[in-house]
C-alpha cells in the first residue's frame, strides 16, 4: 500500500450544548439540569492510501458524516489526530496549511442545500481557482467550460442558476465544485443517495472515471451497501461513533466477521436471492447522547454477552488487513 494521504489517529467529535440563562438560573434553585452532549465519533483510527477509494457505511446517526467532514476539515476534531501526507494537519501553516486546505475536498449529500441559489454556475466553479490563484480571471470562462464538459454538462449552461437544473445535473456541478481546485482526495457523502436509480449509475461511473483519468482518492461515505460494495477498495464499518470493522472489500462482504457487519449484509438486496424474508437488525438504535456502556452495540447483539455489556472491544486485526472490534474473536 503506497503512502497514507489521510490517516486518522484516535479521533474522536464531541458537539456540546450549553446551558442557556435560563437553565444555570433554575440550577441555582436544585433544578440539576446539564449539558447536553452527544459523541458523534468516538475512538476513530484509520488510514487512507493514496489511490485508494475507502467506502464509509453504517446506519444514519452513526457519525459516518461528521467523520467526512472532519477528514476535509470542515469540522475540527474534540481529540486525536488528522494526518495529511504524514504530517499532522494542526501543525501546518501558512502555504502548507492552504495546500492541504485545497488537496482534500468534499462533495455534499444535497446539492441543492450546498449550491449557492443566488450565484451562477460559472461563478460557484470559478470563484475558488481564480482566489486561490489557479487560474487568472481571464483564463476563468474556459477553466470552467472544461470542468463542466469533463463532468457531462454543456458548457453553454454556465450562465444558470442551480434552480435551473435536475438533480443530477446539481449533483454534476458539485462535483465540477470539488474538482476546480485540483484536489487529490474527496469525500463523497451520500453523494447519490437522493438521485434514481437510473442517475446513481451514471454519476458513479463519472466518479471512477475521474479516479481513473485524474489519479483521485475518495473516502466514499454511503448507507447503500450495494454502492459502496462496488466502488470501494476497503470499507470502514461505523456503529454509534465508533469502528465496528475494516476489511478489503472482497473479504468483508464475503465473511463479515462483526455481529453488526453480518446483519447489515443479511439485508442488502441480492439478484440471485430467492424467497428470502426481510429480518431487521432486532431492538432500536441507542441514544447518542446515551449509549450503552461496553460494547454499543450489545443491546441489538444476538451474541451479547456478560463483557460486552461492560468492557469496550478494541479494533484488532483477525486476519491480513482485516480488523473486528467484537469480543468474540477473543472468546
Amino acid at each position: 500500500m503506497s503512502e497514507p494521504i489521510i490517516a486518522l489517529e484516535h479521533v474522536s467529535k464531541r458537539f456540546v450544548t450549553p446551558l442557556d440563562l435560563a437553565a444555570q438560573a433554575a440550577n441555582l434553585f436544585g433544578a440539576g439540569l446539564r449539558e447536553v452532549a452527544v459523541q458523534a465519533v468516538d475512538d476513530v483510527s484509520f488510514a487512507v492510501a493514496e489511490g485508494e477509494v475507502v467506502g464509509l457505511a453504517g446506519e444514519s446517526g452513526c457519525g459516518k458524516s461528521t467523520l467526512g467532514r472532519i477528514v476535509a476539515d470542515i469540522l475540527p476534531p474534540s481529540a486525536g489526530t488528522v494526518q495529511f501526507r504524514g504530517k499532522p494537519r494542526d501543525t501546518l501553516e501558512g502555504a502548507a496549511a492552504r495546500a492541504a486546505a485545497l488537496k482534500v475536498q468534499m462533495i455534499f449529500q444535497d446539492p441543492m442545500a450546498s449550491l449557492n441559489p443566488r450565484m451562477r454556475v460559472a461563478d460557484i466553479v470559478g470563484e475558488a481557482p481564480v482566489v486561490h490563484g489557479i487560474v487568472t480571471r481571464a483564463e476563468r470562462r474556459d477553466y470552467v467550460d472544461s470542468l463542466l464538459a469533463r463532468v457531462g454538462l454543456d458548457p453553454r449552461y454556465a450562465t444558470r442558476y442551480p434552480h435551473q437544473f435536475s438533480g443530477g445535473q446539481r449533483a454534476r456541478i458539485g462535483i465540477a465544485r470539488a474538482l476546480a481546485v485540483k484536489p487529490d482526495f474527496i469525500v463523497c457523502d451520500e453523494s447519490v443517495a437522493a438521485l434514481d436509480v437510473s442517475i446513481q449509475a451514471q454519476i458513479l461511473n463519472l466518479f471512477m472515471e475521474l479516479r481513473r483519468d485524474l489519479k483521485l482518492t475518495y473516502l466514499f461515505i454511503s448507507h447503500d451497501l450495494g454502492v459502496v460494495e462496488h466502488l470501494s477498495d476497503r470499507v470502514v464499518i461505523m456503529y454509534l461513533g465508533r469502528v465496528v470493522e475494516i476489511a478489503p472489500t472482497e473479504a468483508l462482504f464475503r465473511a463479515p466477521n462483526h455481529p453488526y457487519t453480518r446483519a447489515l449484509l443479511a439485508n442488502v438486496p441480492r439478484l440471485e436471492a430467492k424467497k428470502q424474508r426481510f429480518a431487521p437488525i432486532a431492538g432500536e438504535i441507542p441514544s447518542p447522547l446515551d449509549p450503552p456502556a461496553g460494547c454499543h452495540f450489545h443491546p441489538r447483539c444476538p451474541f451479547a454477552m456478560a463483557r460486552c455489556k461492560a468492557e469496550a472491544p478494541a479494533l484488532t486485526e483477525i486476519a491480513p488487513g482485516h480488523r473486528s472490534a467484537c469480543h468474540l474473536n477473543a472468546a
